[in-house]
């Protein structure tokens, strides 16, 4: 009696295809984040020789096939275009900044007074570098998510990222929900160095667009929480200020903030971040005024208006954007000049809830400024 051992056939492994962010590591080797830019199970290895071949770069969004478990055999696409024509793109760091030029125009006909008064008071620009300055319970997510429902629907041509870091996970799923755009998150229960990682991620991402000559905008909530969590991780026996923070603990979220810029050679980074003010902590209170110098644009919030529930509850006064004339035509300047001069004798609240007053009694800021202009003096451009 004889028996037969049947061999098994062997079973070949098929293409699969796949995309991710590619993360880089300090020895060349690479790895393609598939789980909104964190660390999973899921993510694909790339290899040195690869990354050498196609000249990737972190933040590249890479598409490919994988033959072999986990690891990436050939690139199709990086950043939506064939892999051949990115070769000699800029640097970014090569890139010439220049002050904002372009408005990013906020009002839109649903939007409700909040897009508006941002218009009027803190104009925005594509490369702007804006700080929304706010103390707790004032608003902010809110406001940002207006923020981004606007240049969503006025700007589809800009790639919008928003960016949460240390939140709840019902305000992450509130924002997805909300937002039209990509929406990276990195909840409280994680550790401070995947904050950190995910920040630097989707900046560089933001990089790669504007190297190609793309409008990108981020909305990061918050500046602070990212000065925390490098405060949190630094390594020991580094310098320690007052307040306990630890003295290189602002390198980074410095170096992010500063991505924001206008391209001369083409693209736009702007990124509008908040930053929280009167929480009762001395590092906070250090990060924030190491921050305020960094920005061309600052939109206060006012607790005072908040408690008294004036929405949006923007300090009109302490609010305002550099080099405003480049983003403003010569009327539209003069009037919201004008404007601020009759409003700067009165406290905060009563500004905020007369210019609120005649911004919902009026059905566009043109009409408006059209007010203002035969109303306050010295509202009329100059020849």
């Amino acid at each position: 009696m004889t028996s037969t051992l049947e061999r098994p056939a062997v079973r070949q492994n098929q293409p699969v295809r796949i995309a991710g962010v590619l993360d880089t590591t300090n020895n060349g080797h690479g790895v393609l984040r598939t789980d909104g830019g964190h660390p999973s199970p899921r993510d694909i290895q790339v290899s040195p020789a690869l990354i050498r071949q196609y000249a990737l770069r972190k933040g590249d969004v890479v598409e490919g096939t994988c033959e072999r478990p986990r690891a990436l055999s050939g690139v199709d696409s990086v950043n939506g275009r064939a892999a051949h024509e990115l070769r000699g793109r800029p640097h970014f760091r090569d890139l010439t900044p220049l002050h904002p030029r372009e408005r990013l125009r906020l009002e839109r006909p649903d939007g409700g007074p909040a897009p508006r008064l941002i218009d009027l008071v803190s104009p925005v620009g594509k490369g702007q570098r804006g700080l929304i300055v706010a103390p707790p319970k004032t608003g902010k997510t809110v406001l940002l998510q207006q923020i981004a429902a606007s240049v969503a629907v006025n700007h589809p041509e800009c790639h919008l990222m928003v960016v949460l870091l240390d939140e709840r996970p019902e305000e992450v799923t509130d924002m997805r929900r909300s937002v039209r755009g990509e929406v990276y998150a990195s909840t409280f229960d994680r550790p401070a160095k995947e904050h950190v990682a995910l920040a630097d991620l989707v900046v560089e991402r933001a990089k790669r667009l504007v190297e190609q000559g793309q409008d990108v905008v981020i909305l990061l909530d918050s500046l602070t929480r990212l000065c925390r969590a490098h405060n949190n991780s630094a390594g020991a026996g580094g310098r320690t200020l007052s307040g306990g923070v630890d003295a290189a603990a602002l390198t980074g979220p410095k170096k992010l903030f500063g991505a924001a810029r206008l391209a001369e050679e083409g693209g736009s980074l702007t990124i509008l971040a908040t930053v929280l003010v009167d929480t009762g902590s001395r590092a906070d209170d250090y990060f924030f005024e190491e921050l305020k110098s960094t920005g061309n644009m600052e939109l206060r919030l006012d607790r005072t208006s908040a408690d008294r529930r004036i929405f949006p509850a923007v300090d009109i006064t302490g609010s305002g954007t550099r080099r405003e004339e480049l983003l403003l035509p010569a009327g539209e300047l003069a009037a919201v000049r004008g404007l601020r001069r009759a409003l700067r004798s009165r406290d905060t609240q009563a500004t905020l809830e007369a210019l609120l007053d005649k911004i919902r009694r009026t059905p566009d800021n043109t009409a408006f400024l059209r007010q203002v202009q035969h109303t306050v003096p010295d509202a009329q451009p100059t020849a």
